[in-house]
């Protein structure tokens, strides 16, 4: 028998007069692995807010029930199969309790604590901590002894396949590493259901692989309840069993993950459309870069080892690779943002060559003006409108009417529809959706009339691979993104290349590095699971050495 776990019905949400989600009904049984699947702005992220109880997400309209087991005695909330079991603290029955989660207000924080939510983007850890301690920290307020906190933890860092980072500083750990660290943080926490939106949206292949299978086993073997949001159908359809589909906040349908794959594939209007460019002459040249940092602990890192390649204007050109490949060193050499030593780099302002190793007014700091760069982590400021963000919150200095033509062509540009722009102008960054935020800074960089612009591990959606093409068209940009997407990088680049250890290993068509980098990265996948489980078997030899020793054995 399958137990209900979340219900939702008639749900609403009702933002500045704009409706995010509209009506829409679903439940959630125990074990369930629901994908909520649909394009930027359908309501995804506002659905897994309000399934959560996130402040500032109260439904404008409907409900959500969630059943659960209770024990009123010791104010233990678990999973509903086990109504009539003993509660493991007073040996009393746990009852059936049905939850008005958003009006309850008594069951409301009882029932958010035993939930669990990953953010896309978000790395809610403790950035000075290793892993281990930030792991020692969630089970601090648990009143568990110590050897089974330490048991849990390695079971648990296993799983997300952390075990031989736990004695690192959790800022010093790439992206991927990151977001497991997260995972890892939330599993200890034993939710009845985890949220993860858009889990894997900017990872490398071998780390998605290692999140989409943890929260496989999460509702397979575990029996909790787990909810996906994604706009790529092959995720979902990996991931969870059943499919929401979303679009403008209506739910336009719901089936079996696999049928979404195949309805998705055979949907040729949501490929993204190559748009011939003739490029021209080149505009970045870098040839035998190099950029060495020096380690207490590891020595000469070489982050940028005797790099070359040139880039032409209008040219749409990736650079890819998994974490700790050099990409963010690359891009803060050519965005003027880090001094190198050895090597040559030249950009292009105009008809003059800038030579970007020389510092002040005839080096970098000359050519700054005209590199845009949107990082990662990047923010808009919450309380002003969108058009406030594109000109006076920037410094942009124009007349008002002008202004706002200016920002009425950039959001044009990067694909927002025209007869939408007037009133996005008015909206502050609370009312959009992840991926319009997204844009909204996109256009927030290309409004400053860069000649160069670099873009650090964008989403990888094909609206943000189609807003690139498109501003190449109109605005007669040059790109340059870095990510882990190879995928990406085939909807969006020209040319790209992968990166390996500070070191271009090949340059050339999108599709071809994307073969190649998965290639090696399943060659040194094998390697890293060998070195891995070596470790893991010393770690729990080192547990059950210290547990005999313990006993007295």
């Amino acid at each position: 028998m399958k137990y209900k776990l979340i219900e939702v019905e008639d749900l609403s949400f009702i933002v500045d007069n704009a409706t995010i989600l509209d009506n829409i009904s679903f439940s959630i049984h125990e074990g369930d692995s629901l994908g909520v699947y649909g394009p930027t702005g359908s309501g995804k992220s506002v659905l897994l807010n309000i399934l959560r109880g996130t402040k500032g997400y109260k439904p404008s309209k409907g409900k959500v029930f969630y059943n659960v087991s209770y024990c009123p005695k010791c104010n233990i909330i678990t999973l509903p199969s086990n109504v009539g079991k003993k509660c493991p603290k007073c040996d009393s029955d746990y009852i059936s309790k049905r939850v008005d989660f958003w009006k309850d207000e008594e069951f409301f924080n009882m029932i958010k604590r035993r939930t669990a939510i990953m953010f896309q983007r978000t790395f809610a850890i403790f950035g000075q901590r290793s892993v281990l301690e930030n792991m020692y920290e969630v089970f601090s307020e648990m009143q568990l002894p110590e050897k089974e906190i330490n048991s849990k933890i390695i079971e648990i860092l296993q799983k997300v396949n952390l075990m031989h980072r736990m004695t690192h500083v959790a800022r010093d750990l790439s992206g991927g590493e990151k977001q497991r660290l997260v995972l890892a943080r939330q599993l200890a926490l034993d939710p009845i259901v985890l949220f993860a939106d858009e889990p894997t949206e900017t990872l490398d292949p071998v780390t998605s692989d290692i999140i989409e299978k943890t929260l496989i086993g999460i509702f397979k073997n575990d029996k909790k309840g787990l909810v996906v949001s994604s706009q790529k159908s092959s995720i979902i359809g990996r991931v969870t069993e059943r499919a929401l589909v979303l679009d403008k906040g209506k739910v336009l349908n719901e089936l079996d993950s696999k049928e979404l794959i195949s309805e998705d594939k055979s949907d040729s209007s949501k490929e993204v459309k190559s748009i011939f460019v003739d490029t021209g002459n080149e505009i970045i040249s870098l040839n035998n870069v190099k950029k060495y940092f020096y380690s207490i602990s590891k020595g000469v890192i070489k982050a940028v080892d005797n790099l070359s390649l040139s880039v032409n204007e209008k040219e749409i050109f990736g650079i890819v690779g998994k974490s700790g490949a050099g990409k963010t060193t690359v891009s803060r050499i050519i965005g003027g943002l880090m001094p190198f030593k050895e090597g040559e780099f030249k950009l292009r302002i105009g008809d003059e060559w800038i030579n970007m190793k020389e510092d002040g007014s005839l080096g970098r700091i000359r050519a700054a003006p005209y590199i845009g760069i949107l990082h990662q982590e990047y923010s808009l400021y919450p309380s002003k409108t969108v058009l406030e963000n594109l000109t006076e919150s920037i410094g942009l200095r124009l007349p008002q009417d002008i202004a706002r033509k200016k920002a009425s062509d950039v959001l044009e540009a990067v694909g927002f529809d025209k007869d939408f722009i007037e009133e996005l102008l008015t909206k502050t960054p609370e009312s959009l959706s992840e991926g319009e935020k997204h844009t909204v800074a996109l256009a927030q960089v290309l409004i400053k009339e860069p000649n160069l612009v670099i873009l650090d591990e964008p989403r990888g959606t094909k609206e943000i691979a189609n807003a690139i093409r498109r501003t190449r068209e109109y605005l007669d940009e040059t790109f340059i993104i870095i990510t882990h997407d190879s995928d990406f990088v085939v909807d969006a680049c020209d040319r790209s290349c992968f990166l390996l250890e500070g070191k271009i290993i090949e340059i050339g068509p999108p599709e071809e590095i994307k073969n190649r980098m998965i290639s090696r990265e399943i060659e040194e996948f094998k390697k890293e699971s060998m070195k891995i489980s070596e470790s893991i078997k010393r770690e729990q030899q080192s547990f059950d050495t210290t547990e005999r020793q313990d006993s007295g054995y």
